[in-house]
This record gives structure tokens, sequence and C-alpha cells, in this order.
């Protein structure tokens, strides 16, 4: 069964509760999980473009014609990740699916302050100004979930709606890293990738980080040759400086984190959660209603692991297409 719950400010009642999950059953209808393993080649239907962030370059490929849908990948990734929802949403919006910086054909600087919250934050603006727009619904996965979240709180005015995948509010993920014996475990390798350098031996996960150890955990074979492609042109210890310039300590304050307190967001926000993840505990996704001055729709999915939107392909894309049009103006 899929998990459908919002907020509007506060606590959701038990009348909103059942009416989202009657909404849910009635939507999702069919698998839940995909079943899609083919290649989807999208390489005849995007265009493939730069946007300058002072001397960076970020690629970003885009399809479809409508209101701007902005999606940033996590670690390991690059924009292919996005394939299944570009291809649903491309009939009716402007789809752009971006390389973070470090990844694929954007560029790689060195240090670790290249890779510092506010360059990520901007990469994104860049990106949406690139296309010519002043606002984009952001779509953001794991480190691209936490940029977005960032690109909310510092640029509100560029956000018109707020897409999360399997990545909490920072309030949320902070509480769990303090308290959440099992969120601090599932961090462990987070700490392995602050320490150590790409060249270790065993910083994958007991392993080599290389293009064949990144890969792991595509599925489907016609993909992972593209993501082995992708990975051996990215930089491995630029995707390690995400980590080392961002990545928040248990008991330590975050290296983002700011003398005062987030601002609640006056957009929309849809979050999923696959709820295999073993990196991110979904104990971090309470009280994300508190934190949110407007409707916040949480879909959870048992099935799904991490990578969600390739997991349960079909109703992360159906769920964000029916969520979308219902706000275009």
């Amino acid at each position: 069964m899929v998990r459908f719950g919002f907020g509007l400010g506060g606590k959701p009642t038990m009348s909103q509760r059942f009416l989202l999950i009657l909404m849910a059953l009635l939507f999702t209808s069919g698998p839940i999980i995909s079943q899609a393993s083919h290649h989807e080649d999208l390489s005849q239907e995007v265009s493939h473009h730069y946007a300058h962030n002072k001397d960076v370059k970020i690629h970003y490929v885009k399809a479809g014609s409508g209101p701007l849908v902005v999606m940033v990948h996590g670690f390991p990734d690059y924009w292919y990740s996005w394939r299944h929802q570009m291809n649903g949403l491309k009939k009716d919006f402007t789809v752009v699916a971006m390389d973070q910086r470090g990844y694929n054909r954007s560029d790689q600087p060195g240090g670790v302050e290249s890779y510092a919250m506010h360059n990520l934050v901007s990469d994104v603006i860049a990106v949406i100004r690139d296309t010519g727009a002043t606002q984009a619904t952001v779509v953001g996965h794991d480190w691209g979930g936490a940029v977005a979240w960032q690109v909310a709180f510092n640029a509100p005015e560029v956000v018109q709606n707020l897409v999360i995948l399997n990545l909490p509010h920072p309030n949320g993920m902070a509480r769990e890293l303090a308290n959440n014996p099992e969120q601090q475990r599932n961090s462990a390798y987070a700490r392995r990738f602050i320490e150590g350098s790409a060249e270790d031996p065993d910083i994958m996960f007991g392993g080599p980080m290389n293009p064949q150890t990144l890969a792991r955990w595509v599925q489907d074979p016609a993909a992972k040759v593209l993501y082995e492609a992708a990975f051996a042109r990215s930089s491995f210890n630029g995707m390690l400086n995400f980590y080392k310039a961002n990545y928040p300590r248990a008991g330590q304050p975050s290296p983002v984190a700011t003398s005062e307190p987030l601002p609640k967001l006056a957009m929309p926000v849809l979050i999923f959660h696959g709820l295999q993840d073993t990196a991110l505990h979904s104990d971090g996704l309470n009280n994300t209603w508190d934190w949110v001055d407007n409707n916040v729709t949480l879909v959870t999915t048992p099935k799904a692991n991490h990578f969600v939107q390739q997991d349960a392909a079909d109703l992360v894309t159906r769920t964000m297409r029916w969520w979308l049009l219902d706000r275009r103006d």
C-alpha cells in the first residue's frame, strides 16, 4: 500500500488523512513498483545546454514545453536518473534535468569549497535563468533534495513548487542524526566519505570508487552502461566534496547551519520516500508539516529503496504529474 498524507501548516486531521488515502487508492490503481526494465533512450528528444555560474559550466538537458520543472540528482547519479519522469511530464511541462557540478558533463572544479552549499544553490538558479524562466518547480533527490531545500530557503522567489525525494527536511535530518541511533549507523558511510579520499581502496562501502562500483545500484543493464560512462567522465573527489563541505555531523552544527532558524516555506511541498532506504531513516519526515506554511503532500512506498524515482517510477511520475497539473496557473 502507498501511504499519502498532507498537512496545512499543522498536523493533518483524521479526515484529511482518509481523504488523501482514498485519493491515493483511486489515483494509483495498477502496479505501484515500476516493472519497466527497458532502456528509455531520450537522446533524440532532449536538447543539451550549459548554464554559467561564474566560471563553472553546468550541463542540463531539456524536453517538452510548458511551465518549467528543474530536476536535481543526488549521489551517485546524473541527469539520466529522471528519464521516467521526463517522459511522463514533457507533454505538459518544460522538463530540465541537470548534472550537478562534478558529475558527467558539468564542470568539475577542484577544492572542497567549490562544493559548498551556496555554490550548489546558485547552480540551480543559474540553470533556471538560462532557460529564460524566472520561476520553476524544483525537484531534488538525495543530495539534489538537500540542494532543493536550500534553494527554497534562500531564493523562495524562484521556487513555485518544491518536490523532494528521499531527503528529510534539514530540521528532521539534524534531529535524527542527534537522537536516532539507527540513523547514526546509517550515516557511517558519510563519515568515511568526509574523512577519506576517492583513492582509498575501501572508500566505496568496502571497495574502491570506480564507475562500476558507483553504478552498482542501477538495475537496468542498458542504463548501467550509460551510468558507467557518465561516472567515468565525473570527478570522484568532487562527489566526496559534497559530503566534506555540507554533510551534518552528529553532535555538531551543520556546515550549512545559520544562527537563525530556517524560515517556514510558503510554497506547496510534495515529498516521496522509499521506506527501504538504508541511508535515510523515514523518522526524519516527522514534523515536516510544522516547517511549511502551505500544503505538504507526503507519499511513502514500502517496497521502494533510496532511488524511489526509479524503484517506483510509475508511481512517482503519475503522482508528480497529477500534483503539478493541479497547481498550474
